[in-house]
């Protein structure tokens, strides 16, 4: 059967130490798993755990320095408020590359441009290049153009996180309604609430290992705990130094 798979994915970056020296530092290691079509995936964990690395290996944007990734699904398509837009193209310009990127017919990226355009909710700043935008705007522009045009595997981090409340209720309706067609994504997010929603499955990310996999309850309770865990030693730390 196709499928995507990380097998050991280690990604290492060389620090300086004094003058002279250096150090490895492990952003990945030894992570492993298996993503079936139709699949929705979590990672999540604290803020360099590794999410946005683990993203950008999947979708050969860093080669990692241990193990391989294998994908027989298709096309992967990386969703991220940083996406990679030209500053000096307008929003339906960039709408149309980014399906030509993915490798859809320019006919067939044209026939879904309204449609992006709508759910975008970007309006005449559609036409506007992409440098005037504010972070939110382009995040919203990135979602709708992966959205529409079909990957095989879509990878999102922390897209949802862009917009307002009413961009956030329409992205959070069509990535529920997709659940049940046959799209696979991948979805990083520190909101528990939309991971719960959206994603069957996932990972726990921590310190660039996986500390729990399994069904997407199971590895937010872990994460819960372990954060609760944390709180109280902190709470506690903070008690103890006030009575000094």
């Amino acid at each position: 059967m196709k499928k995507l798979v990380a097998e050991n994915i280690g990604v290492r970056y060389s620090l300086r130490k004094g003058m002279f020296g250096r150090r490895d530092n492990w952003a990945l290691r030894n992570v492993s798993f298996e993503i079936n079509p139709g699949d929705s995936f979590a990672v999540i964990g604290r803020n360099g755990s590794g999410k946005s690395t683990l993203l950008r290996v999947l979708t050969g944007v860093f080669k990692p320095d241990e193990g391989r990734v294998v994908n027989s699904l298709g096309t992967a398509s990386l969703l991220t408020i940083n996406l990679g837009f030209v500053p000096n193209l307008s929003g339906r310009e960039n709408a149309v590359m980014a399906g030509l990127l993915q490798g859809r017919r320019r006919r067939e990226v044209l026939t879904r441009i309204e449609d992006i355009k709508e759910l975008s909710g970007l309006g005449d700043a559609f036409e506007d290049p992409v440098g005037s935008y504010s972070s939110g705007m382009t995040g919203r522009l990135g979602f709708s153009a992966s959205f529409y045009n079909d990957p095989a595997v879509l990878l999102i981090d922390e897209a949802l996180a862009a917009g307002d409340d009413e961009f956030k209720l329409k992205a959070m309706q069509m990535m529920t309604e997709k659940l049940r067609s046959d799209l696979t994504f991948v979805f990083v997010s520190h909101s528990l609430p939309q991971v719960s929603k959206l994603c069957r499955r996932g990972i726990w990310l921590d310190q660039g290992r996986i500390r729990a996999e399994g069904d997407v309850e199971t590895i937010t309770n872990e994460y819960k705990a372990f954060q609760r865990k944390k709180n109280q030693g902190r709470a506690t730390a903070q008690q103890l130094k006030a009575l000094r």
